[in-house]
C-alpha cells in the first residue's frame, strides 16, 4: 500500500566508494562548453561547512548521496537517488510527512572532473541557475560567495584560470531558500510547496575552456519587411557579441559570422567577417551585419512554417581558433499596440494576433523531462493554443529549442507573491515581506541580463512580463529595461499582468486579471450589463486576460486512483465542502471544491456514486473551458475586442484536483476536450445569453470560401424541435452572426432541457467535409450570475440552471467498432442505434494491463451523438512512449459502460 511506504533521508543511501576524478578531460579545446554530468549530495550537517576541506580531490564521499543528473533541486535529487518514490510521496497526504527541517541547512553538491590545462588557455565556471544562493569552491579555493551568486536565475560566470589542474574537485553549497527573502521559483497557492522550497542546483553548471578572448552570449537581431506583404523582401541579419581580451597583451582577433538554415542543405550559408584589435583585459562589442536574400518566414503554427536558422560567430586569436558561439533564430516579427481601451493586442508578422493559451507550470520538484516538455507542446497545439505563459518559471534553454521547432509562442516574465513582488504598494502578500534591498536590485538585474541573454534569439518568445500581480517599482523597471536593451531584446516588454498600475517607463500594461479563478457557468463569458456593454464584468471575454479560468480540471477515475485514497475518493462526492489535500495551498481561497459543488449539487442534482459525481463533473468541466475559449474567439471582431486568453492553467505541477487542462498523468478528459472545440481554427458557436450562433475563422488565409452552418436541436425526449442550414462566406481572422436561435420555433420554448447540434461543412452541400461539430445542452433557464457580489476569484451565481432532466435519459445503445490504424492510431467507430441522443460519451484507450494508454491525441471526445448519427474518431500516439492499445473503454451519461478490444 502507498501509505505504508517510509519517506525517510535513511532508505537509500548509495554503497558506491570514493568517485575518482573521469580519465578523459572534460574539455579539451577552444571553445569547448561541457555540463558538470553529476553530483555527489550531502547535507552539511553530516559533512559540515569546511568547502575549503571538501573542494579537494580525494575526498571519501561513498557515504554521500550520488546523482546521475546534471541537475536537480534536492528534493528532485533525493527522489532521483530513491530516498523518495515520486509516486508515494504524491499520494493521499505523504507529502506532508516529509522531514522539512532537513533542509533548513546548507546542503553540498559536489564532482570530481579532469582538466589539462597549458600556457595560453583559459578556463571558465558558468552557471544558469542555483537556487536561490550558494558559496562556489574549487580545489581548496573560493571562487565566488553566496553574497554573490545569488538568485535561483542570476547565471553568471566565473574566471578559474588560475585555479584548475588535472584533477580538480568542484564544490557548491547551497543556502536554504525563503520564497519571501530570495529570488526563488514560488508557487503561492498553486500546490503544496515542496519540503525544501526548490533550493539546490536545479540548471546546468558549465566548465568552458577558451584562448585568450573569451566571448558571452550570442545576440541575433533580425529585421524583415514591416507589413505582411513585404516579408519576403531581403531581411537583415546582425550578430553581437561581447568579447574579452584575459590577457596583458593586445590581441587582434578575426571575428568570423555564418548563417545557414537548418534544414535546408542546399541553400548556401553565408560567411563574414572582420578584423578587431583589442587592448589588454579589455571588453568589445564585436558587431557582424549581413543581407538574407529570400528568408523564410517563421510563423506560430496554425498560421505557418516554422523555419529556423543557425548562426556562429567565431574568433582567432594568435591563428587559431579562441572562442566560438552560436545560437538557432527565425525569420519573424512581433510588435504590440493598446486599442482604444487599452487593452493589448500583439502583432506577428505584420498580423493581429490574438492570444489563445494557458499557464504552464513545470514539476514541483523541477525535474525537467524535455520528453514529456515535447508531448505538452504536442498537446497544446492538438487544443489549437497558439501560446503558453511560463509565470516565474522559466524553463531550461532546450525547452525554447522545442517550442522554436514546433511553433508555440511563450510569454515568459518574473512571477508574483513573493520576494519578487515585495514592492511598498503591494498588499497582497500572505505574509511580511522585506522590500528590496540595494542588493535585491542587484540580483534582480543579474537574473534579468542572464535571462534576457538565453531568450533573446528564440522565436518562439512572444513577449517579458517584467512584473506579474503588481507593476515594478521605479528603481527595478529601468534596471530591468536596460538589461533587456543591453541584449537587444526585439519583442514587447510588458509591465506586469495586471491594469492595478504601471511604470511610466513602460505604460499601460494593456493586460488584465481580475479572475474569475473558481468556477462560473459558461453564460459568465458572454454576460454583459444593461447597456449591452463590459463595463466592471471582471473577466468576462473582453481584453487581454492575462490570467483566468473557470477552476475546473477533474481527472477521471484512473487518474484519480494514482494519488487519492479510498477516503479521499469517498470526501469528493460525500464531502463537497471540504478542504482537500490536493486542491491549492492550505489558506488560500482554493482549498475546497465549494463553489464548484455547489454549482454541480444545485444544476444536475446530488450525485450518486463516485461515477456519477465524476461524470457531471466532465460536463461541468467540458462546458465551462468551451465557452472560456468560444467566448474569446466569437469577440475577436466586438466593439471591445477580445484580444488574447491565457487559461488558467495549462496543467499541474503535482496531481491536482483543478487547474488544468490535462490531468497531471496527461490524460485528457472533459477540460481538454471543452477547451480543443472552444479553439477550433474554425467553428460554429452559440451565445449563452444572446442565443445566436457565430462563425469563427482563426486562419489567416485571405481566400474566401464558401462554408455550410447546419443547425438543429432535440428536446431531452430526443424529438426534433427544429432543423434549418445557413450558406455564409468565410474570410480569415473573423467572427460573424450567423443567426438567432431565440424565437418561439427554435430555442425561445424549452421545456426543461434540450441539445443544439451546430455543425460547419467546407462548401455548401451536405456531403461537404466537416470542418467542426458541436453539441451543446441548453436548459431553459440561464444561471443568473450576482455580479454585484463579485471577489476577485469568483463571480456568484444568484440562481442556477436545472440540467436535472437529461439525468432520465432513455438509455442510448451506441454500437462501437475498434479498428488498428496506421502509424500508431486507432480509429474509432461509433453509431447511436437508439431513437435518442447518446449523451457524453467518453472514449478512453487502454493497454493489456487494463491501464491508460498515454499520452495521446482524439479526434475528438465527449461527444453527444444524434439518433442514427455515426462519428469516426482517431486516437493517436503523443511522445515516444510505449503505443501496445488492445481496447476502447465506452461510457456515457446514457450509456453503459463497455469495453470494446481492437479489431
Amino acid at each position: 500500500m502507498h501509505v505504508e511506504r517510509k519517506l525517510t533521508l535513511t532508505a537509500a543511501l548509495s554503497l558506491v566508494g570514493v568517485v575518482k576524478a573521469a580519465a578523459t578531460p572534460l574539455v579539451s579545446s577552444f571553445g569547448q562548453t561541457a555540463v558538470i554530468p553529476s553530483w555527489d549530495l550531502q547535507s552539511s550537517a553530516k559533512v559540515g561547512n569546511n568547502l575549503e576541506s571538501l573542494s579537494k580531490t580525494g575526498v571519501d564521499t561513498s557515504s554521500w548521496y550520488h546523482v546521475g543528473k546534471s541537475k536537480c533541486t534536492l528534493m528532485g535529487c533525493l527522489v532521483e537517488t530513491g530516498v523518495y518514490n515520486e509516486t508515494d510521496l504524491f499520494y493521499s497526504e505523504n507529502l506532508q510527512n516529509v522531514d522539512e527541517t532537513q533542509f533548513s541547512v546548507p546542503w553540498t553538491y559536489r564532482n570530481e572532473f579532469t582538466l589539462e590545462p597549458a600556457p595560453g588557455e583559459h578556463f571558465h565556471l558558468q552557471t544558469h541557475g542555483i537556487s536561490s544562493r550558494a558559496d562556489i569552491f574549487l580545489n581548496g579555493k573560493q571562487v565566488v560567495n553566496k553574497s554573490v551568486q545569488a538568485g535561483s536565475y542570476a547565471g553568471k560566470s566565473y574566471k578559474i584560470t588560475n585555479l584548475v589542474g588535472d584533477s580538480n574537485a568542484l564544490v557548491i553549497q547551497v543556502q536554504p531558500t525563503n520564497y519571501y527573502y530570495d529570488f526563488a521559483l514560488g508557487w503561492v497557492d498553486w500546490n503544496p510547496w515542496p519540503a525544501d522550497n526548490g533550493t539546490g542546483v536545479w540548471r546546468d553548471v558549465e566548465i568552458k575552456q577558451t584562448g585568450a578572448v573569451a566571448l558571452g552570449p550570442l545576440r541575433i537581431v533580425t529585421k524583415i519587411g514591416s507589413t505582411y506583404d513585404k516579408l519576403s523582401d531581403p531581411a537583415t541579419v546582425t550578430l553581437k557579441v561581447m568579447a574579452r581580451n584575459f590577457e596583458n597583451r593586445t590581441v587582434t582577433i578575426t571575428a568570423a559570422g555564418t548563417i545557414a538554415p537548418l534544414s535546408e542543405a542546399d541553400i548556401p550559408r553565408i560567411t563574414f567577417n572582420r578584423t578587431i584589435t583589442l587592448p589588454p583585459f579589455s571588453v568589445y562589442n564585436v558587431v557582424l551585419e549581413t543581407v538574407v536574400g529570400k528568408p523564410a518566414i517563421w510563423w506560430p503554427k496554425q498560421w505557418g512554417n516554422q523555419p529556423l536558422y543557425t548562426a556562429t560567430l567565431s574568433v582567432f586569436a594568435d591563428d587559431k581558433l579562441s572562442d566560438a558561439v552560436s545560437g538557432n533564430f527565425g525569420f519573424r516579427s512581433v510588435t504590440s499596440k493598446p486599442n482604444s481601451y487599452n487593452d493589448t493586442t500583439f502583432i506577428v508578422n505584420g498580423v493581429p494576433f490574438q492570444v489563445i493559451g494557458a499557464g504552464y507550470t513545470p514539476n514541483m520538484f523541477l525535474r525537467w523531462d524535455a520528453t514529456k516538455w515535447e508531448s505538452e507542446l504536442q498537446y497544446t497545439l492538438d487544443l489549437g493554443f497558439n501560446t503558453i505563459r511560463l509565470e516565474g518559471k522559466n524553463e531550461h534553454p532546450e525547452a525554447y529549442d522545442i517550442a522554436d521547432r514546433l511553433g508555440i509562442f511563450l510569454m515568459v516574465g518574473w512571477e508574483c507573491c513573493d520576494k519578487w513582488e515585495a514592492w511598498s504598494y503591494n498588499q497582497d502578500l500572505a505574509v511580511p515581506t522585506p522590500v528590496w534591498s540595494d542588493q535585491d536590485y542587484v540580483i534582480a538585474g543579474d537574473s534579468m541580463r542572464h535571462e534576457a541573454s538565453m531568450l533573446q534569439t528564440h522565436p518562439s518568445v512572444l513577449t517579458y512580463l517584467i512584473g506579474s500581480d503588481y507593476w515594478t517599482d521605479d528603481r527595478a523597471t529601468p534596471i530591468y529595461l536596460n538589461a533587456l536593451k543591453a541584449s537587444d531584446w526585439q519583442t514587447p516588454i510588458i509591465g506586469s499582468a495586471s491594469k492595478r498600475g504601471f511604470s511610466p517607463l513602460t505604460g499601460p500594461s494593456g493586460l488584465k486579471m481580475e479572475g474569475p479563478y473558481d468556477w462560473v457557468p459558461p453564460n459568465y463569458w458572454y454576460d454583459t450589463n444593461e447597456k449591452g456593454n463590459y463595463a466592471n464584468r471582471f473577466g468576462a471575454a473582453f481584453g487581454f486576460g492575462s490570467e483566468l479560468g473557470a477552476g475546473v480540471g477533474t481527472p477521471e477515475l484512473s487518474s484519480l486512483k494514482k494519488f487519492l485514497s479510498s477516503s479521499d475518493l469517498e470526501d469528493l462526492w460525500k464531502a463537497p465542502n471540504k478542504a482537500l489535500y490536493h486542491m491549492s495551498r492550505a489558506g488560500s481561497e482554493f482549498t475546497t471544491r465549494k463553489i464548484y459543488n455547489d454549482g454541480l449539487w444545485k444544476r444536475w442534482g446530488a450525485p450518486t456514486s463516485l461515477d456519477d459525481y465524476l461524470m457531471k463533473s466532465q460536463l461541468t468541466d467540458y462546458e465551462a473551458t468551451r465557452a472560456q475559449f468560444e467566448a474569446f474567439a466569437t469577440n475577436w471582431n466586438a466593439k471591445r475586442q477580445a484580444t488574447g486568453l491565457i487559461y488558467w492553467m495549462l496543467n499541474n505541477a503535482w496531481p491536482s484536483l483543478h487547474w488544468n487542462v490535462w490531468d497531471y498523468y496527461m490524460k485528457p478528459a472533459g477540460s481538454y476536450f471543452g477547451a480543443k472545440v472552444g479553439s477550433r481554427k474554425e467553428h460554429v458557436t452559440y451565445n449563452y445569453v444572446t442565443k445566436e450562433v457565430w462563425y469563427l475563422d482563426r486562419t489567416i488565409d485571405a481566400t474566401a470560401r464558401d462554408r455550410r452552418v447546419e443547425i438543429d436541436a432535440l428536446d431531452s425526449q430526443g424529438k426534433v424541435m427544429f432543423s434549418s442550414v445557413v450558406n455564409l462566406a468565410a474570410y480569415p481572422q473573423t467572427s460573424r452572426r450567423v443567426t438567432s436561435l431565440n424565437t418561439a420555433y427554435t430555442l425561445g420554448n424549452i421545456k426543461d432541457a434540450a441539445f443544439l447540434r451546430l455543425v460547419l461543412r467546407a462548401g455548401t452541400t451536405k456531403d461537404g467535409k466537416v470542418l467542426s461539430r458541436n453539441v451543446y445542452w441548453v436548459s431553459k433557464d440561464l444561471d443568473v450570475l450576482d455580479w454585484d457580489r463579485s471577489e476577485w476569484y469568483v463571480t456568484p451565481v444568484r440562481t442556477y440552471a436545472n440540467y436535472t432532466a437529461l439525468n432520465i435519459l432513455p438509455a442510448a445503445d451506441v454500437v462501437t467498432q475498434v479498428v488498428k490504424g496506421q502509424n500508431e492510431e486507432v480509429v474509432v467507430n461509433l453509431e447511436n442505434k437508439s431513437k435518442v441522443p447518446a449523451f457524453f460519451v467518453m472514449l478512453n484507450l487502454v493497454g493489456k494491463d487494463g491501464k491508460d494508454v498515454l499520452p495521446l491525441t482524439w479526434d475528438d471526445n465527449y461527444v453527444t451523438l444524434w439518433p442514427g448519427e455515426k462519428l469516426n474518431l482517431t486516437a493517436r500516439a503523443v511522445g515516444k512512449g510505449k503505443w501496445e492499445p488492445a481496447a476502447v473503454q465506452v461510457v456515457g451519461k446514457n450509456v453503459g459502460r463497455k469495453s470494446v478490444t481492437l479489431g
